[in-house]
């Protein structure tokens, strides 16, 4: 249990610490003191789920009822809703980031490490959501942490894509991360009018 607890702990430290070179360094082979990447994505999502449930959080703040219903389902089923989507969000780097030369299974241990990091930051928002669970604070936390995700994304792939542009970097980023929400929406939908039926 201890190794574990060790192993969870270096790599959220190294995910906060120097995401990108930490990443990269697992996919060379040196992994000795990591966890799991898609373990960790479990291990975190499940945590979520179960403060999220025992919490009785309330982080819906739409009008929209067909929204809420979706996104009701989304975070009552968390767990699963996180690691289906890892490959999603992994294809969609693949594609923009493919001329690095890394494969799609590599693309998924960086996915999946970004994944855990954000993770950990949504655990710690709980905490804020707990404390104060008003609309106007959910709607400026959910804001709040969609900024934070893309900057931590963005943060994690100029390092893991240390030896290309910035610039370039930070563009196929924003595109992977619009190409991954736009697939994501069209489920979503697809999902919706299928209930719906």
């Amino acid at each position: 249990m201890v190794y574990y607890i060790k192993g969870i702990w270096y790599s959220i430290k190294q995910l906060y610490l120097q995401p990108g070179h930490a990443i990269r360094d697992y996919i060379e082979g040196k992994r000795i003191n990591h966890f799991k990447p898609l373990s960790l994505v479990i291990v975190l999502a499940t945590v979520y789920a179960l403060i999220y449930h025992l919490g009785n959080i309330n982080l819906l703040s739409s009008d929209n009822e067909s929204s809420l219903e979706i996104t009701e389902n989304i975070f009552h089923h968390y767990y699963w809703f996180v690691v289906a989507t890892t490959p999603l969000n992994a294809l969609a780097t693949f594609l923009f980031f493919k001329k690095t030369g890394y494969n799609y299974s590599e693309m998924f241990i960086l996915e999946s490490f970004k994944t855990s990091q954000r993770l950990l930051l949504h655990i710690l928002s709980l905490g804020i959501l707990f404390v104060f669970n008003s609309p106007t604070s959910i709607k400026t936390i959910n804001y709040s942490l969609i900024v934070i995700d893309l900057l931590l994304i963005i943060w994690s792939n100029i390092q893991f894509f240390k030896t290309f542009p910035t610039v370039e970097v930070i563009i196929k980023s924003l595109l992977s991360f619009t190409l991954y929400t736009l697939v994501f929406f069209v489920i979503l939908v697809g999902y919706d009018l299928l209930i719906g039926l």
